[in-house]
């Protein structure tokens, strides 16, 4: 007897799963949120339109390029809809997002993150066959096989050097550390120095603080000093890149920046609102009261498989009296400060996200609704894009 779970005479074998459950999103299109399954992940389309009007605005005034960090979006739609509002083009922080992003027709994409080993690299040239593609690097330990691979490809690859401004996560120090690598970059057959790239993060600590202020301008001031210094040894420095949405406030009023990588800001959440970032929160999970144990709590089916509370929790939109939010793997569990015997079992509520970036790639689809219906599905495309 053959133990293999193919085999033809053993009634416990794999059988294809493949059209035995049918995706029904487009079936959607024109339902009622309350009438929706849950839970679901949605988007006010109305506040994301806004929100995206609001960002363009602001460095439009600043008179800086915007490139939106795209980790916590994912959907090449709503990248065109950030390209059609003044983006030149959009930050990833993986290889590949960024093959998602080129094929979706994004043509401007830099890479704000080391890409290593042989099978990236040859990944990484050719995507250069589909678009302007930027990568980050902070060592010569990749340049030589990096340019080689591109060399035998026919490509030229873009490369920024990565600064530690004071996230003490990846990046060489500001200065001279910064040039040298630069001049290694510029003598490589096959990568062409573009600028340099820094995430002033650390400072996004406070809402608003003569301390954060203070600290994002030491750090963008190291940022824009080395890109001087590369200019001033020859090398041609056209990008200098950084700035996010926790740091909009400040960032891109500083001179010297060239373009901003804010990209969160568009859908805003809880974190981000904690952070300072003033934009309509716009992005929600809709969930469904599963259980009413006690006057003073009550059980949704979301928990943080769906729903993250790995920085903060999720807050429940207009309800009131809240003690707590906790999260099992598929248990919500909100607690009130006095009895609330107004939910019952079978309402449905809206979870504000607790931060986008670690919630929307859980996810297959956003919804996007507008008045209450659904008026699109986007497939979230560079979900589990890790490598």
């Amino acid at each position: 007897m053959s133990f293999l779970p193919w085999s033809a005479g053993d009634p416990h074998r794999v059988r294809p799963v493949v059209n035995l459950v049918r995706d029904q999103t487009l079936d959607e299109i024109g339902t009622r949120k309350e009438d929706l399954d849950t839970p679901v992940l949605w988007v006010d389309l109305d506040r994301l339109e806004n929100n995206i009007r609001t960002v363009g605005h602001r460095l439009k005034e600043a008179g800086v390029d915007w490139r939106p960090h795209i980790k916590g979006v994912k959907i090449p739609a709503i990248a065109h809809m950030l390209l059609k509002a003044g983006a030149i083009g959009v930050t990833c922080a993986k290889l590949g997002e960024a093959e998602v992003m080129a094929a979706g027709g994004v043509e401007d994409v830099l890479i704000a993150n080391q890409v290593v080993g042989p099978p990236k690299y040859i990944r990484l040239a050719r995507l250069c066959r589909q678009a302007d593609v930027k990568v980050a690097v902070d060592s010569d330990a990749t340049l030589e096989e990096l340019g080689r691979t591109a060399v035998e490809t026919g490509v030229e690859v873009g490369v920024l050097v990565e600064l530690n401004t004071g996230m003490e996560r990846a990046g060489v120090r500001p200065g001279e550390p910064v040039v040298e690598l630069a001049r290694k970059v510029h003598q490589t057959p096959g990568l062409r120095f573009r600028g340099v790239m820094a995430w002033e993060g650390h400072a996004c600590v406070d809402e608003d603080s003569d301390w954060k202020h203070g600290e994002i301008r030491r750090a963008v001031g190291d940022l824009v000093d080395s890109a001087q210094r590369c200019r001033a040894a020859g090398l041609p420095c056209d990008i200098v890149s950084g700035g996010g949405s926790g740091t909009l406030s400040v960032t891109p009023d500083l001179e010297g920046i060239t373009e901003i990588q804010a990209g969160g800001a568009i859908f805003n959440d809880v974190m981000y609102t904690l952070w300072g970032v003033r934009t309509d929160p716009a992005i929600f999970v809709h969930v469904t009261v599963t259980s009413r144990p006690e006057p003073d709590r009550l059980i949704v089916d979301a928990g943080f498989k769906t729903v993250p509370a790995w920085f903060g929790m999720p807050m429940p939109v207009g309800v009131d009296d809240v003690e707590s939010v906790r999260m099992s793997a598929e248990h919500g569990t909100v607690t009130f400060t006095d009895p609330n015997h107004e939910i019952a079992v079978g309402d449905k509520l809206d979870l504000m996200v607790a931060y986008t970036d670690v919630t929307l790639f859980l996810h297959d689809h956003l919804y996007g609704i507008r008045n209450g219906v659904v008026e699109t599905v986007w497939p979230i495309l560079g979900r589990g894009k890790l490598r």
